[in-house]
Order: structure tokens, then C-alpha cells, then sequence
């Protein structure tokens, strides 16, 4: 095929806008070194994208399945007690405590725990009443911040 056009793919996946995200994502995973199925014909990946949607050498459901795994940020499923690991070192972070880096479990990081957007614009925000309320002292290069 010497030029590939939307007519060319169209009947394979019917809307043009999900067409566009699904060759963008295969353009991407031949850019990560998968193994193409149609030669390259000194043409760019996202024509070699489009070329294997039309010649249906790729299947357009593999590739939908993959872009929605990749473009989703949260888990279908949600935990239930059950699922909850007995492990009392591995409770969520609760806010309005103070911790310190020794009070972490060997192995755990900071940046393993996760909280939701209200919960860190709480904790921001109670950051920032706790910096307020700090008097200035004498040796503060600031007092005014």
C-alpha cells in the first residue's frame, strides 16, 4: 500500500477519533520496540499504524483493550475488608498525625502511601495554619513569611 488514507481504515474502526487514539498507541509501542507486521517502507510509525489498522494485520480490539488499560488511573474493582492486609504497618496514612522518617517501617517510603485529592489539599491546608501559627524567632532570616 503505497498510501494509506481514513477511507483505507475507516471500515475497520468506524470513528475517526478513536481511529487516531488507537494508531497514536501503536505508533507509541513500535517507538517502544514492538515488532511491526507490515514492512516499513521508509514511512514513520504513525503511517505504519495506519497501514496495519487498514491491512488488519493488528487487532483493533487488543488495542483498545490496551489504550483504555493505559488511560485508566484507578483500579474497577474497590477493596473490601477482606482484601485489607492485616499487617498493622501497612494502615493507610491518617492525617492529622505527626510522623517522623523513624517512625516508618523499615522497607516503607513516603511516597508508597496514597491519598485522595480532598485528603492532600487537607493536609496542605492544616500545613499551612501550622506554619502561621509558628512565632518568628530571632534568628529567622524571614519573620515575615
Amino acid at each position: 500500500m503505497a498510501r494509506v488514507t481514513v477511507e483505507d481504515c475507516i471500515d475497520k474502526v468506524p470513528n475517526r477519533f478513536e481511529l487516531v487514539l488507537l494508531s497514536a498507541r501503536r505508533a507509541r509501542a513500535m517507538s517502544s520496540g514492538a515488532a511491526l507486521t507490515v514492512d516499513r517502507d521508509n514511512d514513520k510509525n504513525p503511517v505504519v499504524a495506519l497501514r496495519e489498522i487498514a491491512e488488519e494485520t493488528v487487532d483493533c480490539e487488543d488495542l483498545r483493550e490496551d489504550l483504555i488499560a493505559g488511560l485508566q488511573r484507578h483500579s474497577m474493582f474497590t477493596e473490601t475488608d477482606e482484601d485489607l492486609p492485616e499487617d498493622p504497618s501497612a494502615a493507610p496514612l491518617q492525617l492529622g498525625t505527626e510522623s517522623r522518617a523513624d517512625d516508618v517501617p523499615a522497607g516503607d517510603s513516603f511516597g508508597s502511601r496514597e491519598m485522595s485529592d480532598e485528603d492532600l489539599l487537607r493536609a496542605l491546608h492544616d500545613a499551612g495554619d501550622k506554619t502561621a501559627e509558628r512565632q518568628p524567632g530571632k534568628d529567622e532570616e524571614y519573620p515575615d513569611l
